[in-house]
């Protein structure tokens, strides 16, 4: 079976190395880690890893997962400080712990345990972006009022029009025709401290199971997590509907939340067969892919369905 790689389009950055990895007969594993390495610390990206943007109180938070397809094996940290190797930490927790999920200082233990460096994770960057709305937030409201007014201000960063809370998302399938998934994010700018979204959850964010196929989401998280999307597309799949008809129903279910947040949600989905698609709430948005059949990162749309029925 030949390679493939899918993934949210920051993940383009990381697909260069990856091909290398897959063509040199690499596991998906090995893929899915190559990927978003190289978006974790690149620095222009304010949504993951080193350089995301911080909590309410300024400190970054990371949150992110891996889950292989076989054997239904998975790993995840959240609210992980002070290490920028998210989703290397991730990988660890599922091959050297009895548990599926760390969480804030347990996760910050192990990875020390680990050797994996101690860094700090902002950047001048990223501090400037977020004092643009953070400074007045402990002083001037509640966090409940200060969060709504954040939804509803811009910034004059040209990545961030909008509250930012991006993720970078990747799904590999590699020669033997294994299919593997990892989500890594910094999750959304001025959360609240301890916030988890659905990046670093299995079943919401991210889901692989190598009878049927993979998924995984971008955006907001506690969307996906109330209706537990990426399992939900995998799901679907199990059932006999098409790639589209599985990412299409998931994203109409989110219609059903009670949500005064209620903000742009993508997905991806790969079938175990190698066709692969995504969705988005809003329009225009795109996911990049490349196989061995193709030369170079090449961009798809996402099939449109918005949060409100027409």
């Amino acid at each position: 079976m030949s390679w493939l790689l899918v993934g949210s389009e920051n993940a383009a950055i990381g697909f260069p190395a990856t091909t290398e990895v897959l063509r040199g007969g690499g596991t998906a594993t090995d893929a899915v880690l190559t990927a978003i390495r190289a978006v974790e610390r690149n620095l222009d990206d304010h949504s993951v890893g080193v350089s995301g943007l911080p909590n309410l109180l300024g400190e970054v938070e990371l949150d992110a997962s891996i889950m292989e397809g076989t054997g239904l094996r998975a790993g995840a940290v959240g609210a992980l400080r002070d290490h920028g190797d998210a989703i290397d930490i991730a990988h660890r927790v599922m091959l050297e712990l009895p548990h599926a999920f760390l969480a804030g200082d347990g996760g910050g233990r192990f990875a020390k345990e680990l050797g994996f460096p101690v860094e700090d994770l902002s950047t001048e960057a990223s501090r400037a972006i977020w004092t643009q709305r953070a400074t007045e937030a402990g002083e001037r409201s509640t966090y409940f009022r200060r969060m709504r007014e954040l939804v509803a201000e811009t910034t004059s960063d040209p990545q961030f029009p909008e509250p930012p809370h991006g993720t970078v998302d990747v799904i590999a399938i590699d020669e033997s025709g294994a299919i593997v998934c990892g989500v890594s994010t910094s999750g959304w700018a001025w959360k609240y401290p301890g916030r988890l979204g659905d990046s670093p959850v299995i079943g919401a964010g991210n889901y692989a199971d190598a009878r049927y196929g993979a998924a995984a989401c971008t955006g907001r998280g506690e969307m996906a997590l109330r209706c537990c999307t990426a399992h939900s597309v995998v799901t679907f799949l199990r059932f006999g509907m098409t790639l589209e008809a599985a990412l299409t129903l998931a994203a109409e279910d989110l219609r059903q939340l009670d949500d005064p947040y209620a903000s742009e949600m993508n997905v991806v989905g790969v079938t175990i067969d190698g066709r692969h698609g995504g969705v988005s709430t809003n329009p225009g948005k795109t996911y990049v892919w490349q196989s061995d059949a193709v030369d170079g990162v090449q961009t798809a749309s996402r099939l449109h369905i918005p949060l409100k029925a027409s």
